[in-house]
């Protein structure tokens, strides 16, 4: 199939936050020809996924957490706010959002962040050095077989120009040099909804245009059963109560779990906490291993008190849970397979909800509606067995709780999301057939996502690399677990993907560059030598990985090629280190790979909040330091 001259091609399928965020980082990183090809199945989650496209997102849907936070950029924590307040379309915005001055610890309409990226991806696309090009393509990915020099894609429905026809049943081929996976979320079968999925009163999925239209037309005096408590009942729920609804609300809940409302002034923050190392003892059964993190659990929050009283109560074990994230992987080694899948499923939205709060806006009406007097929303514990129709048109929805059943009769019943974590059961035709073939294995210790390296290469059956694919975003959720401490959906968030796409980008790049010159031999036995490169020449690398982080963090071509050429020169005034066998031009090309796998590290590294990490790297402006 044609491509863009004869330029090496990235293929990214899915076009969601995390192939959004990854092509991004690619337009910016590239200093030499290349053609980004950012294909998606559903032209309406473009740039937004499930979570934030505008047609299952009314208004009253806001982030979780505080629009200070939603900046695609980790290393400029004000840019969508900045975006916000100064360049967004408001157009058609309806009050109060249309009047709104966005600020850091407030909330935001989740359906603008798809302008949002559109915004910066047209922004990376202008900024692009010469010959780096994005095609936007439709269309649905539905196998791929590894080559020698690349990866040959199937495609079905593809429509993009410059990619050739492919409109019919048959699929069509396109070969890529490399391919990053960033599929986003697969819903999940329910079981216990099987009696009713085509049913006029069954929402499967909330964030749908058709889900949403059945809430905001629902008459005020119905009642309504949503299955799960967790953030997105609290969007059904919210978007309900804020339009006068006064039917019950049941917020049906395995295990009873209530987010918090973040307090007033909220910002984030990162606390270095000692490892807590009873969790390092040998598992013995699975009560015992509770007990003790029962234990060092209130020890630490007590001590956070304690030693840190500016900090609000509401958020000290969100502060805990942050800080145990890089101790958890060693106590996590000590953790059977199988009753680490058990403790992550029961204590999945505990853990969530310890970790993260969410906004006031959206805290305040569920709260209010919650109140045993006279709220309008009641908490029901138990898991759902399932859900029948009756004569009359309505559901009734047959709970399991502690020591009884109950059954709730409902105008209305929503299902969450329900995320299909295990990719062995996954639908999807792409799963299926990479599976097949042995190009992807789920992830073993966990039962979540699919086997990946620390740089998020796929990895295939007996850990060697399945070929130049990559994967950003919820395919790596078990081994961001296990590799990093994160649980649920913190292992593919905003946050996790910002640095995803970050380190993603940057190693297909260098792979493509280093293959282009023919080194791709000598890359890691000369990064190796890192730490002798260091040493015999620390101020001179050390200012090689400074320019290097600028120039990655950088938006505009013409800052990034002054600083690319600062780079190319400080490289040459090392001189021969560490590799004296290699002619000039090789070593510096290498030594220039290897300062660029330093930048990285500095811009993912998560010890810090996004503004430390600007001060640390000398990137900081006002707006920083003030804070």
């Amino acid at each position: 199939m044609s491509r863009t001259g004869m330029c090496p091609r990235v293929l990214i399928v899915g076009a969601g936050l995390a192939g959004t965020a990854t092509a991004i980082r690619l337009l910016r990183f590239a200093r030499r020809p290349l053609e980004v090809v950012l294909l998606e199945r559903r032209s309406d989650y473009r740039s937004a996924g499930i979570a934030y496209h505008r047609d299952g997102n009314p208004w009253d849907h806001v982030f979780n957490i505080q629009a200070g936070r939603m900046s695609v950029f980790r290393e400029d924590v004000h840019d969508f706010v900045r975006w916000a307040n100064c360049e967004a379309d408001r157009r058609g915005w309806p009050a109060p959002w249309a009047e709104i001055e966005f600020v850091e610890q407030g909330p935001a309409p989740r359906r603008i962040f798809q302008d949002y990226l559109n915004d910066r991806l047209a922004e990376a696309r202008r900024e692009a050095c010469p010959g780096v090009v994005l095609v936007e393509a439709d269309g649905e990915a539905v196998d791929m077989e590894v080559r020698s020099t690349g990866v040959e894609v199937m495609l079905r429905r593809l429509a993009a120009s410059g990619l050739g026809a492919g409109q019919g049943s048959e699929p069509t081929a396109l070969f890529a040099e490399h391919v990053v996976l960033a599929t986003g979320l697969e819903l999940r079968e329910q079981p216990f909804a099987a009696e009713v999925l085509a049913h006029a009163s069954f929402v499967r999925n909330p964030y749908s245009a058709a889900g949403v239209q059945k809430l905001v037309t629902l008459p005020p005096e119905a009642t309504v059963a949503i299955v799960g408590s967790v953030l997105s009942a609290y969007d059904s729920a919210g978007l309900l109560l804020r339009q006068g609804h006064s039917g019950r609300i049941h917020l049906i809940s395995r295990t009873g779990t209530m987010f918090r409302a973040y307090p007033g002034g909220h910002e984030h923050g990162v606390l270095q906490l000692p490892c807590p190392k009873t969790l390092l003892e040998p598992y013995r059964n699975r009560a015992e291993f509770l007990a003790r993190v029962r234990t060092e659990w209130e020890t630490a929050c007590s001590t956070v008190a304690q030693d840190h009283p500016d900090i609000d109560p509401m958020v000290v074990a969100e502060r805990v849970a942050k800080a145990w994230e890089p101790h958890l992987p060693e106590a996590i080694e000590r953790i059977p397979s199988a009753e680490l899948r058990r403790l992550l499923d029961e204590f999945g939205t505990l853990i969530a909800a310890l970790r993260v709060g969410a906004v006031e806006y959206t805290m305040a009406v569920i709260e209010r509606a919650v109140h045993p007097a006279d709220g309008s929303v009641k908490l029901v514990l138990g898991e759902v067995e399932g859900i029948a129709p009756t004569e009359s048109g309505r559901l009734l929805v047959s709970v399991a709780a502690p020591g009884e059943e109950c059954a709730i009769e409902a105008d209305l019943v929503v299902s969450n999301v329900g995320r299909e974590s295990d990719y062995g059961r996954v639908g999807q035709s792409l799963w299926r057939n990479l599976l097949r073939r042995a190009i992807a294995v789920p992830h073993e210790r966990t039962g979540r996502g699919v086997e990946v390296d620390g740089q998020g290469a796929l990895l295939s059956v007996g850990g060697e690399p399945a070929g130049p694919i990559s994967a950003v975003g919820v395919l790596r959720e078990g081994d961001e677990i296990v590799r990093n401490g994160r649980t649920g959906a913190f292992a593919f968030n905003l946050a996790a993907i910002k640095n995803q796409s970050i380190a993603v980008a940057a190693r297909v790049i260098e792979q493509l560059e280093i293959q282009e010159d023919g080194l791709a031999q000598d890359i890691a036995q000369y990064h190796g030598h890192v730490s002798n490169m260091e040493e015999a020449a620390p101020i001179g690398f050390e200012e090689a990985v400074t320019l290097e982080v600028r120039r990655l963090a950088t938006r505009t071509r013409s800052e990034r090629e002054l600083l690319d050429s600062r780079l190319d020169a400080c490289i040459r005034s090392i001189g021969g280190l560490p590799a004296p066998l290699l002619e000039a031009s090789r070593r510096d090309r290498l030594m220039r790979a290897v300062a660029g796998r330093a930048a990285v590290e500095r811009l993912t590294d998560v010890s810090v909040t996004p503004r430390q990490l600007r001060r640390h790297l000398g990137i900081a402006n006002a707006e920083d330091l003030e804070g």
